[in-house]
Formats: structure tokens, C-alpha cells, sequence
């Protein structure tokens, strides 16, 4: 069966605890992306920053996109893939927790990014479809 390892897209950058609201924007536009895992400086993963995030806690509430820290984001532990987990843990994992994007790791190492694009482009239409009606239910 399908791994997380190869449908994920490798390399996914993060954005530290340390850098700012507005770092992380200027990423995420350079990178054409909607979320970055969030790194301590230890680079083991801390959480997850979305642009939704941005637009609703930051700019929303009129805070300086410059003097907010991704790190106060990062709320709990964050929703993950191990990258040897199979196709149908990613479609659990998803639906469960009704995310988008998931961080791949390999042991504490992040490895990549599993996002429903590449599930999308791995998987047969029929499993895509349970997916998309569980993230699209209340």
C-alpha cells in the first residue's frame, strides 16, 4: 500500500517559534502555501501556523503581524503522519481530525508535508471522495 513517504512532498520548510507573524507570511507567499510547521529551535515540530490563523488572531484583532511570534501558535501538539504509515492512516488521520495538511515525520525529524492535493493525486477517486465529505461535515 501507498506510504505517507511517497505521495508527501519532501523538504517542507518550517517557520521557528522565534520568527515572526509577518516572517511567516513572506514564507508562505514565497512558498505558495497555506500552512508552515511550526520548529522550536530544538527543529522538532511545535505546531502548525495557517494563513486563517494569521488572518482571524492577528490581523482580525489588529495586531502587529511584526511583533507577534509564530511560537504563540503552537498549541498543543500537533497533528502528524509517520512517513511509513499507509494511505488509509493518512485518510483516518485527516478525517478524524478534519486537517487539510499534515506534517510528516519520521521519528521526531519532519520529513515533509501530506497535503489532501497529493492524497488527491495518489489515491483512487472513490477513498478522495469519503475524504473530502468528512472534512466538508459538521
Amino acid at each position: 500500500m501507498t506510504t505517507a513517504r511517497e505521495i508527501m512532498t519532501p523538504n517542507a520548510e518550517c517557520v521557528n517559534v522565534d520568527e515572526s507573524v509577518q516572517d511567516a507570511a513572506e514564507k508562505m507567499s514565497r512558498l505558495d502555501v497555506g500552512s508552515l510547521p511550526i520548529c522550536g529551535t530544538d527543529n522538532r515540530l511545535k505546531g502548525m501556523l495557517t494563513d486563517r490563523d494569521i488572518v482571524v488572531k492577528v490581523v482580525a484583532h489588529g495586531r502587529d503581524a511584526k511583533a507577534c511570534l509564530a511560537g504563540e501558535f503552537a498549541q498543543g501538539e500537533a497533528v502528524t503522519i509517520g512517513a511509513d504509515d499507509d494511505a488509509s492512516e493518512i485518510l483516518r488521520t485527516m478525517a478524524a481530525h478534519k486537517v487539510r495538511r499534515l506534517p510528516v515525520i519520521d521519528g521526531h525529524d519532519l520529513v515533509g508535508m501530506v497535503a489532501l492535493a497529493d492524497v488527491a493525486r495518489a489515491l483512487p477517486d472513490a477513498r478522495v471522495g469519503d475524504l473530502m465529505d468528512a472534512l466538508t461535515s459538521d
